[in-house]
């Protein structure tokens, strides 16, 4: 599988590095391959929140290089990440406005109906928002707002995180166990509680 990842600029940096950490770690045992870039937003939003610059092993791009393989439909890249995604990121890509490299790349998912993930973090949603959702959706692309679970019972912020980055991960069909799955409810927890 070869995945593009894009780091943009809303907060929400905690969530690109987890999933960029597995896919170092897991990727090429499962045969994912992975292109990185970063808006220069989601540089300054990454320095401030992670506290590091970011080190993979992976190609990375400049937001304004085009000659990237991923910004031609021909380069049959399998899908894409936008993590964390701005209000105003998923507006441009839901009307085919490409004026970057990650512009380009979602715009190149969307034509060839390739798997397009917006991990929008953004509250709370404007009319403006959800129109552009809305097209987005109709246009083939995914939006997973970074919206955790708690039914796993988190200890700390990263199992949080994880819930996120696993359904990101289990939509692009990259195995993973970073998150306790639902199983149901045990009969005795589904009981009716006594009415007074």
């Amino acid at each position: 599988m070869k995945l593009v990842v894009a780091i943009g600029g809303a907060s929400g940096a905690p969530y690109a590095k987890r999933l960029l950490d597995f896919l170092a770690a897991e990727g090429p045992a499962q045969g994912v391959a992975v292109d990185l870039v970063f808006t220069e937003t989601g540089k300054q939003v990454w320095k401030q929140e992670i506290g590091a610059e970011p080190s993979y092993p992976f190609t990375t791009w400049k937001n304004r290089d085009f000659t990237a393989p991923f910004a031609s439909g021909s380069a049959q890249y399998d899908g894409m990440v936008v993590v964390p995604c701005s209000a105003g990121a998923m507006a441009r890509i839901a009307y085919g406005v490409s004026m970057d490299l990650v512009g380009r790349a979602a715009d190149v998912m969307l034509k060839e109906r390739r798997r397009l993930l917006l991990c929008l973090r953004e509250t709370p949603i404007s009319l403006v928002h959800a129109r552009a959702m809305a097209q987005v959706i109709e246009a083939g692309a995914f939006v997973m707002p970074a919206a955790p679970s708690f039914y796993s019972n988190p200890k700390d912020i990263g199992e949080l995180v994880d819930t996120v980055v696993s359904r990101l991960l289990d939509r692009l069909g990259i195995p993973n166990d970073l998150m306790r799955r639902w199983e149901g409810l045990s009969p005795r927890s589904r009981a009716e509680p006594a009415e007074d």
